[in-house]
């Protein structure tokens, strides 16, 4: 062997020796666990740590992670601080706390029909340190919207979302575009979409589609609704049923039965599972077309399938069914609903479901039958009884309130309350309306007591109408522990309600009770207008008791109201001075709130400043200059805290629905919608709107329905203020009649509305 080959040959051997020594430590064991990290569980259990899972699931289903919603083909970098996409709207974890109890409270009142005490507390909350969250926000816009008050739902969004900066989410964006396009006005509800596009930092939901694409039908511009639906599909959203059942309507509307069929073919191509919707409405045209085995066909079609559709679907079914005389089917339908309700694994009817079949036996005359369906359960091995909720009670009693059968309206009644739960305002409302029309004063007075001993909120037309009633067969003694009960809730009843009940205790020479509603009013800070001033001194002075009565003026309030503006008064004029004729308030020269106040409390001092009447606010005339459209919070205009949101309606009408009162509309003037805070217009002083010059002697209070008056008494009464309290405004009964079942959301199936 070469010495070449021995070298070699050594160098091996040395470098396997060599090895060993380069890991003094020896391997682990041979045990296949020491591969897991070792780390400590912060579970005790595995059904503890399945149940967080299940926790974070549905988290997830309720937050979705933005970069979810965002489905942008290119992954943008973080956002700077200046990028207005870098401010998220709330969260359901701000829904906590204070801000949970105004949300409640903002529900109840809505629930109660009374939307604008309800505008006026979430309004006023602004200024408070319980600020509203956006759940809170949309619940009012949508509820305005709901009631048909579009130009109210687009003033409370600019006044939240644009001129106090809360965020809105997507579900804001809904109701502003929904409310455009039922107002007719689709090019705006284009531009909110355009917005969302380019500066939310999130995507549009399918809701936004929906409303856009009815809006666009309803104004015969289906071309334009296909190409929104091709913009839908592209931008990597699903295929909406909804959306596709909107444009199959126009084309069956405009007779292109080809078109409608082309797009339902695209709509099972692109789901499995469709919710039958569409199939509803084709049933409905072939009806309406006398083509009665066409839509049968549909219909079959459906049902052999063997969808476990839910219950909105099939409402919608039965509906169509039952509106062009198919009874049978119907009812087939509604007994295979009921087989297949098996709780909690999957629930197949709601109260509407029965609400539908109830009306229909009503309708046919089927008093017992409607009974009997309404308590009806299914066959089937695992069928469960429905819990039926409040609405469904609700429907029978007014069912049965309307053919004046209150015997059986007792019984529901009392059913209701034996199932642990609390008969709402409607349903004392209907009872007491029938009450009222049957002239039952003993049904009238018990249900009264029991409302307003719930805590429920009467709204001031029903108060009133109810009162006038119970005075009128001699039951006035009986209405002042009632209107005293109400007064100690929020918000504090209305004026002419204490007005009415005073009145009819001095008629019965009852002053004493008199005067201790009137000390109520002064404590609860709800005010006196002139005229009850004026009567009260004449009635008093008539039984020589003037000075008792002057004393109940000068009593100082004892009632410590919740943070925020004082009620009745409007919170951005609030923190204005009161300025003389003649004297107008220049753009730029910003005075503290401080100094505000000191004026306010400087004018309103005097040698009997409870008999000071108080000063009406300036009226703003906008100027023929118009702004650019702002979108965006914090670029462009800064607005000061407390200056109505530019709602303008053309024709020059001032004091319109939704419109603040004392602003004048010039016709050749036209504000632009902002749907946040700033981009484009002027620079403003803190709280005056550009393009507006202050006019002193034109003034009227700011409401949401304008300058508010009671429907009998004309134009509103001039209030007299003592200092520290304000008056709530009255409002017509058209206004406030539009709140009613608004918590009922109108054809959801068919129109899927958030």
């Amino acid at each position: 062997m070469s010495l070449y080959a021995l070298l070699l040959r050594s160098l091996r051997r040395s470098s396997i020796t060599l090895t060993p020594s380069l890991h003094p430590h020896p391997p682990p064991s041979q045990n296949p666990n020491f591969l897991l990290p070792n780390r400590s569980f912060a579970f005790s259990s595995a059904e503890e740590a399945a149940a967080e899972r299940r926790r974070r699931k549905r988290r997830l289903r309720i937050e979705p992670p933005i970069n979810a919603l965002r489905r942008d083909p290119l992954p943008r970098g973080p956002p700077s601080p200046d990028d207005p996409r870098s401010r998220l709207p709330d969260t359901t974890s701000a829904l906590v706390g204070p801000r949970l109890n105004l949300h409640n409270r903002v529900q109840s009142l809505i629930r109660a029909g009374d939307l604008d005490s309800a505008a006026a507390v979430s309004r006023h909350a602004v200024f408070s340190n319980t600020r509203p969250t956006v759940f809170t926000c949309n619940a009012i816009i949508g509820a305005m919207y709901r009631a048909g008050r579009y130009n109210d739902a687009k003033a409370l969004f600019q006044y939240f979302f644009n001129q106090y900066n809360i965020i809105p989410n997507v579900v804001s964006y809904n109701h502003l575009i929904v409310s455009h396009c039922e107002a007719g006005e689709v090019d705006e509800g284009l531009k909110v979409y355009s917005h969302i596009i380019e500066n939310a930092p999130f995507s549009p939901s399918a809701v936004t589609y929906r409303h856009l694409t009815k809006g666009l039908i309803d104004s015969d511009r289906i071309g334009e609704a296909v190409d929104l639906l091709r913009e839908m599909l592209n931008k990597g959203h699903g295929a909406d049923s909804l959306v596709y059942n909107n444009l199959i309507l126009g084309f069956l509307n405009l007779v292109n039965l080809e078109k409608a069929n082309e797009l339902f073919d695209e709509l099972k191509e692109r789901c499995t599972v469709y919710d039958g919707v569409v199939n509803a409405t084709f049933m409905d045209w072939f009806f309406k077309q006398g083509k009665v085995k066409e839509a049968m066909e549909s219909y079959r079609s459906l049902l052999d399938k063997k969808y476990r559709m839910v219950p909105a679907t099939c409402n919608v079914l039965l509906e169509v069914l039952l509106s062009h005389g198919r009874e049978t089917e119907a009812w087939a339908l509604f007994e295979a609903m009921l087989d297949d309700h098996t709780p909690p694994t999957f629930q197949a009817v709601n109260s509407d479901t029965f609400n539908l079949m109830v009306n229909e036996c009503f309708r046919l005359g089927k008093v017992s039958e409607a009974l009997e369906t309404f308590k009806k359960v299914g066959k089937g091995l695992k069928t469960r009884p429905f819990a039926m909720d409040v609405a469904g009670y609700n429907n029978m009693i007014t069912r049965l309130c309307e053919l004046e059968m209150m015997e059986e309206a007792e019984k529901i009644y009392m059913e209701l309350c034996n199932k642990s739960l609390s008969p709402d305002v409607t349903t004392y409302r209907t009872v007491i309306e029938a009450y009222v029309k049957m002239e039952n004063v003993e049904g009238t007075l018990e249900k009264y007591t029991k409302m307003v001993e719930a805590g429920l909120r009467v709204i001031p037309i029903y108060a009133e109408k109810w009162f006038n009633f119970l005075i009128e067969k001699g039951k006035v003694a009986e209405c002042v522990p009632i209107l005293t009960k109400m007064g100690e809730r929020e918000p504090k009843t209305d004026v002419t309600t204490y007005d009415i009940v005073i009145r009819a205790l001095c008629g019965e020479g009852n002053y004493d009770a008199s005067s201790n509603l009137v000390i109520q009013m002064i404590n609860y800070g709800v005010g006196l207008t002139s005229s009850l001033r004026e009567f009260l001194l004449e009635a008093f002075s008539n039984q020589g008791r003037r000075e008792e009565i002057e004393r109940v003026f000068a009593t100082k309030p004892t009632y410590s109201r919740p943070s925020g503006p004082p009620r009745g008064q409007v919170p951005w004029l609030s923190q204005m001075p009161i300025q003389s004729a003649g004297t107008s308030h220049v753009p730029g020269q910003q005075t503290s709130p401080a100094s505000l106040s000191s004026q306010m409390q400087g004018q309103q001092s005097g040698p009997n400043p409870r008999n000071v009447q108080q000063a009406s606010p300036p009226s703003f005339v906008p100027q023929q200059e118009a702004s650019q459209h702002s979108f965006m919070a914090g670029q462009g205009s800064q607005q000061m805290q407390g200056h109505p949101p530019t709602s303008f309606v053309p024709g020059g009408v001032s004091h319109v629905q939704g419109q603040p009162s004392g602003f004048t509309h010039v016709p050749q003037w036209s504000a632009p919608p902002t749907y946040m805070t700033g981009q484009g217009g002027n620079h403003q002083m803190q709280g005056q709107p550009s393009g507006f010059t202050q006019t002193p002697n034109k003034a009227s209070h700011y409401s949401m329905d304008g300058q508010r008056a009671h429907s009998v008494q004309g134009p509103a009464s001039t209030f007299t203020q003592v200092p520290g309290q304000n008056v709530r405004h009255q409002g017509t009964e058209e206004a406030l009649s539009q709140g009613d079942n608004i918590d009922q959301y109108p054809q959801v199936a068919r129109q899927g509305r958030m």
